[in-house]
């Protein structure tokens, strides 16, 4: 079984991952951390979580992030920490040859220029060359053979994926792509904020952090790499929603030269056709976030526009779950060569 230890179990993320891993069969939950509730039972932070006798949630106490005691008892970390707090604890970590999957931004970057522009002042800029970026369908091979994991950002993964094959094999102009991308409000984490009060969000919708928003940074960095024509810089607005958990990203992108319908079509079957993951909807079907909510699935579908040769790519992701812990899990499953379904072969529910 492989020991796993989550770090800021208390958050939205962190909750997440408790429960994909106690449902996890090759996997069991050895510790869990967090500053504001150290000492405290997981149920009582989470009281859904009460009464799971087999899962043994009462016996989960939060406990401070203490590397020598945790050494001991785990063979991977997760870290679900604010930005600038994981890259204080990974290096010790990785000392003590603990595998890591980091969901902070951290470790998402290789140019550190890139993530200091967006977040603040990195302090182990050394282990940025050692560092995957853990888009499991895109970097799996990397992934496999990797100590240290920075997991997506829940934005960039709805972009990237249905963007990266049509770049990579030169179907779509690098210039000029829009994404209008739509999240709950889950995505903000738990801490308190006046935007995200329920009387601000509730009923209402709106636009935030437009040219500025640190994802896309992320983005354009990982899209940049897939250009045939340089860097990319991608138009990204995102919007928030009155709902807890979804996101939803309409993509534009002008069609190369000579590109087909069908050309597209067989480009995201060819990539991810046999993805468990990953489901290419039929012609005049396109993701919804009630579709994809509580899973690991991320929808893809398009309109080819034969007039103006304007792509409209449509992605849908369970922000909490593809967009962080279940992404998370899948590498997870990556790093120690299990099979990626496992533990994420979750029923949604119709409602």
């Amino acid at each position: 079984m492989i020991k796993v230890g989550i770090a800021g179990a208390s958050g939205y993320t962190g909750v997440e991952l408790v429960k994909l891993i106690s449902n996890h069969p090759k996997a069991t939950l050895c510790a869990v951390t967090s500053n504001s509730y150290k000492g405290q039972s997981l149920t009582n932070i989470f009281p859904s979580l009460r009464g799971f006798k087999k899962a043994g949630f009462e016996n989960l106490i939060c406990e401070d992030l203490n590397i020598s005691s945790l050494s001991q008892r785990i063979d991977v970390m997760f870290l679900a920490l604010p930005h600038k707090v994981s890259m204080k604890v990974v290096p010790a970590l990785l000392e003590h040859n603990i595998k890591i999957i980091d969901l902070s931004a951290d470790y998402r970057f290789t140019n550190a220029a890139a993530y200091e522009s967006a977040y603040q002042k990195h302090t182990s800029k050394h282990l940025l060359k050692k560092s995957v970026y853990g888009l499991s369908e895109i970097y799996r091979d990397k992934i496999k053979t990797s100590n240290l994991v920075g997991n997506p950002g829940c934005y960039p993964t709805s972009i990237l994926l249905p963007l990266i094959p049509l770049l990579k094999e030169g179907l779509i102009r690098p210039d000029n792509i829009i994404s209008d991308s739509k999240s709950g409000v889950s995505g903000a984490g738990r801490s308190l904020s006046p935007s995200t009060h329920f009387c601000e969000v509730n009923e209402s919708f709106n636009a935030y952090k437009i040219g500025n928003h640190r994802h896309t940074p992320e983005i354009n960095e990982v899209l940049s790499k897939y250009s045939r024509q340089g860097k990319i810089a991608i138009t990204f607005v995102p919007h928030l929603l009155p709902l807890t958990r979804g996101m939803l990203s309409t993509i534009y992108v002008q069609a190369a030269n000579n590109v087909s319908e069908n050309e597209i079509r067989n480009t995201y079957l060819s990539y991810y056709g046999d993805e468990p993951f990953v489901k290419i909807l039929d012609k005049n079907m396109y993701p919804a976030i009630s579709h994809v909510k509580g899973t690991n699935s991320c929808d893809i579908g398009f309109h080819f526009d034969k007039t103006s040769h304007q792509i409209i790519i449509v992605s849908a992701i369970d922000n909490l779950i593809k967009g962080a812990a279940g992404q998370a899990v899948q590498n997870m499953n990556i790093l120690f060569d299990l099979d990626e379904k496992t533990g994420l072969n979750l029923v949604q529910g119709p409602l």
